[in-house]
């Protein structure tokens, strides 16, 4: 089995500019850095140089931009820096700025790409890497914006965003999706620039904001598209967006395996889904999490059926064969049902949870038939009983065992626990039907 390692820029590089936000004239370098100390900037302007982690706890909410702050010190606008690195699979670096803002060049990442490019690359180290799995849909919301990480098969990260700012914008309706792993990001999104509406642009000048810049250094979108300037791709504003949420996203500081789909989101919604995915992996590496799972969610996701946002178990801990089984549902506050049950005092549906029962119980009689072809479909529940409310932060943990199983038919007895704690249990029945006709 190929180890994936990790990998860091073969020489440093440099390149200088004015900063996007503050126009300060700096210098940005990008060094190689050993296994396991992910990416830091260094501020070289400021005495002791202090180091600032790119990690999304050391983020400090900016408009429009992502800033990181650490022991007093920050930098400004690292987010096209971060993708560059994310998109080219750099795992550790040292960025040392000369002031307070990474220099913007011309608004997109192919000023860092080309730097790293120009002084040969990368090279691999001796440490294997460490993915963040997506094991469980994750979703996080704010107005009429939308993001969403879930799992996926592929073990890279997929993104697809779905830009649409209403139709008194001049932006048109753009989407444009990309995996880590095909190869295009160079050349499809490291160029895309940011960019502003017109009016956008007249009002952050009004305030003092961009008087350095034209709309011939910076894409400007008007009536009749970019003023005194031209789009590199019909869609660039959507696949910069794309590289935003690539660098934002890379603040949880390691790989990702998933698909992340953004509607509207920008850049605090980005910082808020990091956040979430790595509260996702505290509790999926706990204590139910220590060794390797029966299964892991792209096997239960080749047997189950069910996708997003119905797929109600993470993780088998346990199973034997069409006898017995151990799962595990986590129950966040980004469950898309929490929205309307009930917002004031959110509790998990009771049919939800006898659904994560149904599930594991089918997974449990499919996993001896997976060869055949069968699917497990519910005929009937007796006995059930809600005991005690789930709320979000609870960890279901679900046991089922077959009364009966056989190759058309199957009986199982259902319990959920929290903490120890019964909350619910049923009776289900299944039949084994072709997973081609499952009606």
């Amino acid at each position: 089995m190929t180890v994936d390692l990790q990998r860091t820029v073969k020489a440093p590089s440099s390149f200088a500019g004015t900063g996007l936000f503050t126009a300060a004239s700096t210098t940005a370098t990008i060094r190689p850095a050993p296994p396991n100390s992910g990416i830091r900037f260094r501020r070289t302007d400021l005495p002791g140089q202090p180091e600032i982690p790119a990690e999304v706890k050391h983020v400090t909410e900016a408009p429009r931009r992502t800033v990181l702050k650490h022991d007093g010190a920050t930098v400004e606008t690292v987010e096209h820096c971060l993708g560059a690195l994310a998109g080219l699979g750099v795992d550790n670096a040292l960025i040392e700025v000369s002031g307070p803002e990474l220099p913007a060049g011309d608004g997109s990442a192919s000023a860092f790409v080309d730097a790293i490019e120009n002084a040969g690359g990368l090279i691999e180290q001796d440490a294997p890497r460490e993915p963040i799995v997506i094991t469980e849909p994750i979703t996080v919301r704010e107005g009429d914006t939308t993001l969403a990480a879930l799992p996926s098969e592929s073990s890279t990260l997929e993104l697809l965003y779905m830009l649409d700012y209403g139709e008194a914008s001049p932006l048109s309706r753009q989407a444009h999706s990309f995996a880590l792993n095909d190869g295009s990001f160079v050349t499809r999104i490291a160029p895309a620039r940011t960019f502003s509406t017109a009016a956008e642009a007249q009002a952050a000048q009004a305030m003092g904001l961009f008087k350095h810049l034209s709309p011939k250094d910076m894409l400007v979108i008007g009536e009749h598209g970019p003023i005194d300037n031209a789009y590199r791709f019909e869609d660039e504003p959507v696949r910069h967006k794309l590289l935003d949420l690539l660098g934002d996203i890379s603040l949880v500081g390691r790989p990702i395996h998933g698909r992340i789909v953004a509607f509207r989101s920008g850049h605090a919604l980005n910082h808020q889904l990091a956040r979430a995915i790595l509260d996702m992996d505290s509790r999926t590496t706990g204590p139910l999490a220590e060794g390797a799972p029966a299964m892991e969610i792209r096997s239960i996701m080749r047997l189950l059926p069910h996708r997003y946002p119905m797929i109600l178990i993470d993780r088998v801990i346990e199973i034997e064969a069409d006898r017995r089984a151990v799962g595990v549902k986590n129950v966040t506050i980004n469950e898309p049902f929490f929205q309307g049950h009930y917002p004031g005092t959110p509790i998990m549906p009771g049919v939800l949870i006898v659904e994560a029962m149904c599930q594991l119980a089918g997974l449990m009689l499919s996993h001896k038939l997976e060869r055949t072809g069968k699917i497990a479909v519910l005929l009937s529940m007796d006995d059930v009983r809600l005991r005690k409310a789930v709320t979000p932060g609870d960890q279901l943990v679900i046991e089922t065992e077959a009364v009966k199983a056989g190759a058309r038919y199957g009986d199982a007895q259902c319990r959920a626990f929290v903490a120890g704690t019964l909350v619910a249990e049923a009776r289900v029945k299944f039949l084994m039907v072709d997973a081609e006709r499952p009606l």
